[in-house]
């Protein structure tokens, strides 16, 4: 495989997706959300007057990881109804078969699409999520410890949901694999808060639960990595027990082993989708 298809595919990929019209609902959605949250922050002193340094910013905190898990649902439905289409709509149109019909190999479109829908929702995924921290800043003046590793941590997150997505489009329609996709995001999610509160009621049978989805699907592991990314450590130290199990807290960054399963993961799926997408016929 050369390198040069796998870019201009990339490009050309770049390209669609900047023109679909899920990315003028995804700005949209976006824009309201930043709308609303930057008002919602501008409120919280005056709504809850009398807070001291430490709960101001652990309300800021919390308030935040909720807004960037708005953010992250965002981009999970823009991310899986980009996917779709890319490989899936254009097998059922003909588009495949006439770009394919060139020697140019099954592997080096499916690798630059991978990397073109990848280079873009990690680039809506970090100008959003700035804007937002950005946003948090100037109304509380709050800004989290570790905001680059956050913000690519949630890139991180799109990018398995696409490399999800591309590969449930190598086997079924678009739509299917878009509604398959967000489905999943939403159920490891359910899975990580159900295990949070396993953990923090120390029942290990229910704790087993959050471990085991974020293994199956790395989303909601990655997203608990962004949150305390986001979260100023001392605010767990010195709230830890009344907020155990909390949705919106995350009581430990990721360990160096998790990103790898993370990596693995995503070349795991990625070569699924190959081999698939090898042996569908168009």
């Amino acid at each position: 495989m050369t390198v040069r298809p796998v870019f201009t595919v990339a490009a050309l990929t770049i390209r669609e997706a900047a023109r679909r019209r899920v990315l003028l609902a995804l700005a949209a959605l976006t824009v309201v959300l930043l709308g609303i949250s930057a008002y919602g922050f501008s409120r919280i002193d005056a709504e809850f007057g009398g807070l001291t340094s430490g709960e101001a910013r652990l309300a800021a905190a919390m308030v935040l990881n909720l807004v960037m898990f708005g953010l992250s649902l965002t981009a999970a439905l823009g991310s899986a109804f980009l996917a779709g289409p890319t490989l899936a709509g254009e097998t059922e149109t003909g588009i495949a078969l006439a770009v394919l019909a060139r020697p140019v190999r099954r592997s080096a479109v499916l690798l630059g699409k991978w990397l073109g829908l990848v280079t873009f929702g990690s680039g809506f995924v970090a100008v959003a999520g700035l804007a937002e921290l950005l946003i948090v800043w100037l109304t509380t003046g709050y800004w989290p410890p570790h905001p680059v590793t956050g913000l690519a941590l949630l890139a991180a997150q799109a990018g398995v949901l696409l490399t999800l997505g591309l590969l449930l489009s190598t086997a079924v329609s678009p739509m299917a694999s878009g509604i398959v996709a967000v489905g999943l995001f939403g159920a490891t999610w359910i899975g990580g808060v159900v295990g949070a509160f396993g953990e923090a009621l120390g029942n290990d049978s229910v704790a087993r639960i959050g471990t085991v989805s974020r293994m199956l699907l790395p989303t909601d592991g990655l997203w608990r990595g962004a949150m305390n990314s986001f979260q100023d450590p001392s605010l767990l130290m010195q709230f830890q027990e009344a907020f155990k199990g909390h949705p919106f807290l995350s009581e430990a960054g990721l360990t160096p082993t998790y990103l790898g399963w993370a990596a693995l993961w995503v070349a795991l799926a990625l070569g699924l989708a190959a081999i698939s997408f090898q042996r569908r016929d168009l």
